[in-house]
């Protein structure tokens, strides 16, 4: 192997370290919490707010793949801001953009069962606050 691939090997594996792999990380706690939150500790507040909407709460494999996408793309987010702001603003700033805006949509289009926001206000802030620390130690 002569210098200039071994630089190049070095320089790939310095982007994998500092970028790659703390997105990958912290999509994988983001996609778990949300997981842990949604499907086992705050499933019966959405299933049966659905059904009094005559609805099927979604958690077909389509809809675990786009969530998954959606924890990759808010991973991203915290990456960027992280940069410019500190600990404490990155997480409100990704919370506010992840799961404020998210959860004056889905109100609006009265899916949105209030009652789970006594849990998942914290425990997202929780989720959004780890998913930055990691993103910085990484």
């Amino acid at each position: 192997m002569n210098m200039a691939d071994s630089r190049h090997k070095e320089h790939a594996m310095k982007i994998f370290k500092r970028t790659i792999l703390p997105v990958l990380v912290a999509a994988v706690w983001i996609a778990l919490s949300e997981f842990v939150r949604n499907e086992l500790i705050l499933k019966a507040y959405w299933t049966g707010h659905y059904r009094r909407l005559g609805l099927v709460f979604p958690s077909e494999p389509l809809n675990g793949a786009v969530w998954g996408l959606w924890s990759l793309l808010f991973a991203v987010w915290i990456f960027i801001i992280i940069k410019k702001f500190s600990l404490l603003q990155t997480t409100l700033l990704a919370w506010f953009a992840g799961f404020v805006l998210m959860w004056v949509v889905i109100w609006n289009l009265n899916v949105l069962p209030p009652g789970l926001l006594v849990y998942a206000v914290p425990l997202s802030l929780l989720e959004t606050f780890v998913a930055a620390v990691i993103i910085k130690k990484l």
